[in-house]
């Protein structure tokens, strides 16, 4: 089985972080985001890796090489501009041949991948989506009326939880023929468009093992988290 790594965005909401330094090579402790995804990858039993790049991809190749410093076999899906989430994956059809995983390059995982791989063959899923157990507090008193207006509670700065997308899928590779072609394409629209098609999707719940680097504020909490994760060690 093969993963499939998108790095291949312009990382605009991490600038200027990444003006000379793609999204996915930005340091987490002593290694870049990607060499995380590799080696989270690689604890999880795949060893083979298609990292589809565009921006700065050089920095990229010249970093993994082929991929046999990090113990796996690495190969390229190129790009030449910004196509969204599917669209990257597009670009990797021809190294695609049975059930893959795809992955975000700007997320760090560390859930039971295997598990989530058994529980795709096992349902005989066209989809299988990492969820997270997403809680946070709304800063504001929550209040609950009837339909005529009457007031009934007041909750104050109440926990709402929601199951969010990590970003890690298993996939079927006859995906692939539902995602346009060099047209910048999100992951979303691919999602629904096989819900559409009646095709089986199905999800698996974490509620850890999930950090999100999608801006700045987000990338300085998960070097925090990282930090005290390490003090733990």
């Amino acid at each position: 089985m093969k993963a499939v790594i998108l790095a291949g965005g312009l990382g605009t909401r991490l600038q200027p972080y990444t003006t000379f330094l793609p999204k996915p090579m930005l340091p987490l402790g002593e290694k870049p985001i990607l060499e995380h995804l590799v080696d989270w990858t690689k604890k999880n039993g795949i060893k083979s890796v298609v990292m589809c790049v565009s921006y700065l991809r050089k920095s990229i190749e010249d970093y993994f090489e082929d991929g046999k410093r990090f113990g796996v076999n690495i190969e390229y899906a190129v790009s030449n501009k910004p196509l969204a989430t599917a669209g990257q994956l597009k670009t990797a059809e021809k190294l695609i041949e049975g059930t893959f995983v795809c992955m975000y390059g700007d997320s760090i995982f560390d859930f039971n991948l295997r598990s989530m791989i058994n529980q795709h063959i096992q349902k005989k899923s066209f989809v299988t989506m990492s969820l997270y157990e997403y809680k946070t507090n709304l800063p504001y008193g929550v209040i609950e009326t009837t339909k005529t207006g009457k007031v009934i509670a007041w909750n104050e700065k109440p926990e709402i939880k929601a199951n969010i997308n990590m970003g890690c899928y298993v996939m079927e590779p006859d995906i692939m023929s539902l995602i346009p072609k060099n047209i910048p394409y999100g992951m979303d629209d691919v999602i629904k468009k096989v819900m559409a098609k009646k095709k089986p999707v199905h999800s698996m719940v974490s509620k850890k093992g999930f950090l999100d680097i999608g801006n700045k504020t987000s990338y300085k909490k998960a070097n925090q988290e990282f930090l005290q994760k390490l003090g733990k060690i």
